[in-house]
């Protein structure tokens, strides 16, 4: 059997790199490289993720094409309570950005939200889970 592969991070396509960085740096999240093409984000847990241009990935991959249509992927982020998730919504969308999806309690115990980054990457934010908010997952 081959090796396992290490996730070390994910890569998302902008259009705007400066407006990008503005919204990632509402989250807290200051690139560790970045350049009119590129930036590079470390998070905790030992990972990152990578923002690139359109002019970034035809240098490496001719035949990419800029994606169309709704996104089908959510970067996954973690809070520390309930309170945040709502808090980082608020803060998120009170500066303009798309919330894709309020707060609210979720069937498997935490409070979960959605917004979009001004290229349509969805990020949903995770509370802890909490035992006594589970419910049946909805059919």
């Amino acid at each position: 059997m081959a090796d396992i592969p290490t996730f070390t991070g994910m890569h998302l396509f902008v259009r705007d790199m400066a407006a990008s960085l503005k919204f990632y740096a509402l989250l807290g999240y200051e690139p560790s490289r970045a350049a009119d093409d590129f930036a590079n984000i470390d998070v905790p847990g030992g990972i990152s993720f990578a923002l690139g241009t359109y002019a970034l990935t035809q240098g490496y991959d001719r035949n990419w094409k800029e994606p169309t249509g709704a996104g089908t992927n959510a970067m996954q982020l973690s809070l520390a309570s309930r309170d945040a998730v709502d808090q980082m919504y608020a803060r998120i969308t009170d500066a303009g950005y798309l919330g894709r999806l309020p707060p609210f309690d979720a069937f498997w115990g935490s409070r979960y939200a959605e917004v979009c980054d001004p290229d349509g990457n969805v990020l949903g934010f995770h509370s802890p889970p909490d035992d006594a908010r589970r419910s049946p997952q909805p059919a």
